[in-house]
């Protein structure tokens, strides 16, 4: 038995299926913590093939990999340095009969003096928002501690503290320090959400707790880290910055009462307001852009304040000189924006090209005049516009191996204000899960700030006349949004109504809405839905992104009282 002990908290960004890369990343951190005195090093979940891996788990050759790189590991702590926790997708030698999801498990492993010590499998699977773990892993049966160098430790996977259960197992059976690893992602105020059941669990134990969070983007999901330590006492002594990679060891001590207490440590006060949001959308598009391995993003620069946050979150992700922007002008474009988008690619220290799209609007009404015969211009000719901008755009991707940048937020994608195939298109979409009127207080925000790990300048980088004037798509002469949409302001509280809250009419009506507004909004959510299912990905911030999170039926009449 021992009375002290150091534990390191690597939050690490692993890359989803890069098994050598990922155990490499481990390897570099255990080395640091050795030098650090430390006597275990504690990683996230899934960490060894990257996290969520989702059905690459049914990949006999891909489980294989993985338990190569896991052996190799524990083989490696036969050096007398620190002993290793991560988590690994496991599948037990022998067991091939069946569907593999019925014998795959979501896995913690415990690695000391050369051999794999202990082995703990999640017990509870999400099967709720992002997470469709019930799918793909067996559910492991209620665990117990894991004695390590004569201490007892409990290893509870993510979702394992959502409820009691398996913590009052664990101190129940003998564990002394609690440790979660974590593949948790952002949303918007979640960090506070998981301190406070922290918490309760500290409370219900009376034991210390280790919070152990994955750092980095996969897909559309963003990993914000912020791993902490809270005493027997939930005092907090240690907390890891957001949004990116961190070590921290952590000194532990036996008391003459049996409880165990850790010394401070380091503590980074989380992100708050609008820069959390911020940190999110540029470290998601960061890690898309790179771990995909483009050069950088080419985007449509209108002089719109969606183009203007897209693009300075593109400078701030991948540095200025990895993006490059386009003005398409076509005859309805006023000169204001032409000047707006000229002085924001100068501020943001950005390339732009100009491609007037007339010539192409023209090719397309010759080209058509036959079929149009006698029809009057509608809409048709507004898609077009678009159209021709995304093949321009499409074009210079192809060409220059840059990946097309979709400007288009939440709130125009929810009502179907965007054309499929048009400024629909693209390889990602940074505002895929930004209302409105959050890209506009965002665009305020990072004129006054400069987020930690930007890479663009600092001071004003969007110009103030985006910023106030009256959003417009420019389609047609003295075009506005507001002229078929209410205010922002409205929209999107009838919006978050509908989509997070999931709230009926008469419950919209009630907040002050007027109720022919809210149906409208209503019809307009509902028949969008085939426009989003063609959408590109685009980073999660709230409780109910689309694609990820809400999923309704395409064929859908269901409306609601009248």
């Amino acid at each position: 038995m021992t009375d002290t002990l150091r534990i390191a908290l690597a939050q690490l960004n692993p890359t989803v299926g890069d098994v050598a890369g990922n155990a490499a990343l481990i390897r570099t951190r255990r080395a640091q913590a050795a030098a650090l005195g430390a006597d275990l090093l504690v990683a996230t979940e899934l960490v060894v093939s990257g996290y969520p891996p989702e059905d690459l788990v049914l990949k006999p050759a891909f489980l294989e990999e993985v338990r190569r790189a896991v052996e190799l590991l524990a083989a490696e702590t036969g050096d007398g340095g620190p002993g290793l926790l991560l988590g690994a997708p496991w599948l037990e030698e022998g067991e091939r009969e069946g569907p593999l999801r019925h014998h795959v498990t979501n896995s913690v492993l415990v690695l000391d003096g050369g051999e794999i010590l202990a082995r703990r499998d999640k017990h509870d699977l999400p099967n709720y928002g992002v997470f469709d773990e019930v799918r793909v892993f067996k559910a492991g049966p209620m665990p117990g501690p894991v004695n390590f160098r004569g201490v007892r430790l409990g290893i509870p996977i993510c979702e394992d503290i959502w409820n009691g259960e398996v913590c009052e197992c664990l101190a129940e059976s003998g564990a002394e320090i609690l440790i979660v690893p974590n593949g948790s992602p952002f949303e918007a105020g979640k960090s506070d959400q998981r301190i406070q059941l922290a918490v309760a669990r500290v409370t219900e134990t009376g034991l210390p707790l280790i919070y152990v969070n994955q750092a980095g983007g996969q897909d559309e999901l963003v990993f914000d880290g912020g791993s902490f330590v809270l005493d027997a006492a939930c005092n907090l002594r240690a907390q890891l910055p957001e949004f990116r990679e961190a070590l921290a060891v952590t000194a532990w001590r036996r008391g003459g009462d049996g409880v165990w207490s850790c010394a401070d440590a380091q503590r980074e006060a989380p992100e708050a307001g609008m820069e959390p949001l911020y940190g999110a959308l540029m470290l998601g598009l960061r890690d898309y852009v790179n771990k995909n391995g483009f050069k950088g993003i080419v985007l449509g620069l209108s002089g719109g304040i969606d183009s203007a946050l897209s693009a300075a979150i593109a400078a701030d992700a991948l540095g200025p000189e990895r993006v490059h922007c386009v003005m398409m002008p076509s005859p309805y474009t006023s000169q204001d924006s032409l000047d707006d988008a000229a002085e924001c690619a100068t501020m943001l220290g950005l390339r732009l090209d100009t491609v007037g799209i007339e010539p192409a609007m023209h090719a397309f009404e010759a080209m058509l005049r036959p079929v149009f015969e006698g029809l009057g211009p509608d809409t048709t000719e507004e898609n077009i516009q678009a159209r021709s901008r995304m093949v321009t755009l499409m074009a210079i991707s192809n060409k220059l191996g840059h990946m097309v940048l979709s400007t288009g937020n939440k709130s125009e994608m929810s009502v179907g204000y965007a054309t499929l195939y048009g400024d629909m298109a693209g390889g990602y979409n940074v505002l895929k899960d930004v209302y409105k009127t959050a890209v506009f207080a965002l665009s305020h925000w990072r004129n006054q700030s400069l987020p930690r790990g930007a890479m663009g300048p600092g001071g004003r980088v969007i110009p103030e006349r985006i910023i106030t004037k009256p959003p417009s798509a420019e389609l047609k002469p003295n075009q506005t949004d507001q002229d078929s949409l209410p205010p922002y302001g409205e929209l999107d509280d009838i919006l978050e109504c509908l989509i997070e809250e999931e709230m009926g009419v008469d419950e919209i009506t009630a907040r002050g809405h007027e109720r022919a507004t809210v149906r409208r909004i209503w019809h307009l959510l509902e028949a969008a839905e085939y426009k989003r299912r063609q959408a590109a990905p685009g980073v999660k911030i709230t409780r109910r992104a689309f694609g990820r999170d809400r999923r309704y039926p395409i064929v859908n009449r269901f409306r609601g009282p009248e």
